[in-house]
């Protein structure tokens, strides 16, 4: 595994007066004969394990938006892994290059499980990282991957889709899912339909699984990603950032990690 640290890329004063530095470190590490090319963050002012919170990229692939949802939760006191799920930090600059890269993972689930495990084992051996108190959140492409690792029975304490993929071929079954899952969506997403909806509102109750579906009127695909306009005018996609969703999502979100873990 190489790790290379990245200079620190801001500080902010924490209320006891000590400073807290927010630092990124990218991460190569491997599924197979891949390389994956990750970032963690952390606050390095915070001495101690902590909760790890996986990252998974929307179906761009590894980019800027990921990147920074790992920072903001560095600041929250997390250390936070903003995943690989595409190997080689392998990024798409068109939809159709986006829906081959994500369709090649999507549509082998034992590839796209050994991909999320192997980032999963890398973030359980940071030393700051509490082994046992990890989640993970995923957006787009990536809100798919971790609700598919919850119902393949990947053990974490939460599970977090942000304008997430929710259709399966393979609905959970009672005992399947071992984690909390909560669901962020935008009820004018043309990309999840109302029968996905409720599909999945009573795949979570016959599994018995602790669940919450939020839903945002008028709120559209991609609402947590502020670049989300300008792709979907150059591609004439209906992708668009809704600063409201993002925030609220967010700091839904943090709650739940709250109520999850040991802290």
């Amino acid at each position: 595994m190489n790790i290379k640290i990245i200079p620190i890329l801001f500080s902010l004063l924490l209320s006891s007066t000590a400073y807290a530095e927010i630092i990124s470190k990218e991460i190569d590490y491997k599924q197979g004969d891949t390389i994956m090319k990750g970032m963690l963050a952390y606050d390095d002012a915070i001495k101690g394990k902590r909760p790890g919170v996986l990252i998974v990229h929307e179906w761009w692939g590894h980019n800027k938006h990921a990147r920074d949802k790992a920072m903001m939760l560095a600041k929250e006191g997390y250390v936070a892994f903003a995943v690989d799920m595409y190997g080689n930090r392998k990024n798409a600059e068109h939809p159709d290059d986006a829906s081959k890269f994500s369709s090649a993972v999507a549509g082998n689930m034992p590839l796209a499980k050994a991909r999320f495990i192997a980032a999963m084992d890398t973030l359980k051996t940071q030393p700051n990282v509490e082994p046992d108190q990890l989640a993970a959140m995923g957006y787009c492409f990536g809100g798919g991957i971790v609700l598919n690792m919850a119902r393949m029975g990947v053990e974490l304490k939460g599970v977090s889709s942000f304008h997430g993929s929710i259709a399966t071929k393979n609905p959970a079954q009672k005992g399947d899912i071992k984690t909390r899952i909560r669901v962020f969506n935008g009820a004018a997403d043309p990309f999840v339909k109302a029968e996905q909806i409720e599909a999945l509102k009573a795949e979570m109750k016959n599994a018995g699984v602790d669940f919450e579906f939020i839903n945002y009127p008028d709120v559209k695909h991609s609402f947590t990603n502020p670049d989300a306009d300008a792709a979907g005018k150059k591609f004439n996609l209906p992708l668009e950032y809704n600063a409201a969703a993002d925030k609220d999502s967010w700091q839904r979100n943090l709650e739940f990690y709250k109520e999850i873990f040991s802290r």
